[in-house]
């Protein structure tokens, strides 16, 4: 999913609510019915014109909206010292994805709406700083899902990503996902397909699978046991933070067998905004530090995804092949790459050699194996076309790339 969506939503309605906080409504070209979003803008936003603020994307949970994290959740008295802008926008009941089927209203297009619409015409409209060192993510429960999916799925466009009671591994649960959509009017399979049938494309979109790609970003993972805590010690158990603190913890797991440096926080704690407002409050100095000193891209750096086009850290990749499946971009650096799945790909490397230079390419995989001379573009890119192999029965296969000095 690249690029952006022409145009970009239509202002129907504007309110302002508070002397920080506004709410939009907009019809966006790419859902069925109009939609909402709340903005904290940070104090003396509107004293000094040339100056430009980083955005905290702040993502509801399931059963809630655009409205829960203000009217619930304090975030407007937790951000007043903030020195960046808040976006709180609307995802239903739709685990911020584009769905394979449509619900009660019609088509589902939330990844869609809020990468490719919401978020350039937020960074259109207002003095936002609109670049990757910019823009973090953070969300509570199916928000806590979005915000590290969408991090994971676009690391282009995010430094840092929290999650608070989150949905984290949808490979563990897979009922989570659906008793949400069927709320929306989705029929089985509405989001991602059958489980059976479309791992795949569950996978896609599942943090646990895309873990390697949140490499360089601040992240933080917090959660409750399920157990009663110090917000609730009279109450009962809670069987829906006890099996997102086990999804939790299985990301928790996998990002430090990664060697993935992260924020992690549980106690005991049921799935309630008493939590959630803590977690918020504890984690917005560690956002705040992400702008402040943003990290650099990694290098060598790894990427995984089941799309056919991508983009990660400044990198393109097409596919051509007959059906969805994992690929794996690793150890790309200016000194080559190594390309893991099936078909033919077109890979157009970062802007990171001398433009309109010539490079000796070396190429070794089982169905490609040259040696070729490339020009970089005036961008400072390399385009290589790669045959890797027939697509099937669970095949992958490997190529390596390796790009001298300029000839």
């Amino acid at each position: 999913m690249t690029g952006s969506v022409k145009a970009g939503p239509e202002v129907m309605a504007r309110m302002t609510l508070g002397a920080r906080l506004v709410e939009y409504e907009l019809r966006s070209r790419v859902l069925a019915d109009p939609t909402k979003l709340r903005i904290l803008f940070p104090n003396g936003y509107g004293e000094d014109p040339k100056t430009r603020y980083p955005v905290l994307y702040l993502l509801h949970g399931g059963d809630d909206d655009y409205r829960s994290w203000t009217e619930e959740g304090g975030a407007a008295e937790s951000t007043e010292d903030m020195p960046f802008i808040v976006v709180m926008p609307h995802a239903g009941n739709g685990f911020y994805s584009d769905w394979v089927k449509p619900g009660r209203y019609g088509r589902v297009r939330w990844e869609t709406f809020h990468i490719k619409e919401l978020l350039p015409w937020i960074d259109r409209t207002f003095r936002t700083a609109a670049h990757r060192s910019g823009r973090a993510l953070a969300g509570l429960s199916m928000g806590g899902f979005g915000a590290m999916s969408y991090a994971a799925r676009h690391p282009d466009l995010f430094t840092a990503a929290a999650s608070f009671s989150g949905a984290l591994d949808t490979n563990r649960y897979t009922f989570v996902p659906e008793i949400a959509a069927r709320r929306d009017g989705g029929p089985l399979g509405a989001i991602w397909g059958d489980r059976i049938t479309q791992s795949v494309r569950w996978r896609a979109h599942n943090p646990w699978d895309l873990a390697p790609n949140l490499r360089g970003m601040s992240l933080t993972v917090r959660t409750g046991t399920g157990l009663p805590g110090p917000h609730n010690e009279r109450s009962k158990p809670d069987p829906l933070e006890a099996i997102v603190f086990h999804e939790s913890m299985r990301l928790h797991r996998r990002l430090e067998r990664l060697g993935i440096k992260h924020h992690w926080h549980y106690g005991n704690g049921t799935h309630s905004w008493s939590y959630w407002s803590e977690d918020l409050r504890a984690t917005l100095p560690t956002i705040a530090n992400a702008f402040a000193n943003p990290t650099t891209t990694p290098t060598p750096f790894t990427h995984v995804s089941a799309e056919d086009d991508y983009r990660a850290r400044g990198w393109t990749v097409h596919f051509r092949r007959p059906r969805m499946e994992f690929s794996t971009l690793a150890n790309a650096h200016c000194t080559g790459f190594t390309l893991i799945g099936s078909g033919v790909a077109t890979v157009r490397t970062a802007g990171w050699f001398e433009p309109d230079r010539e490079h000796r390419i070396a190429v070794d995989g089982p169905f490609d194996q040259r040696t070729t001379t490339v020009r970089a573009d005036p961008a400072g890119r390399l385009a290589l076309s790669l045959r890797l192999g027939p697509t099937g029965h669970g095949r992958r296969h490997t190529v390596h790339v390796s790009i001298s000095e300029e000839v």
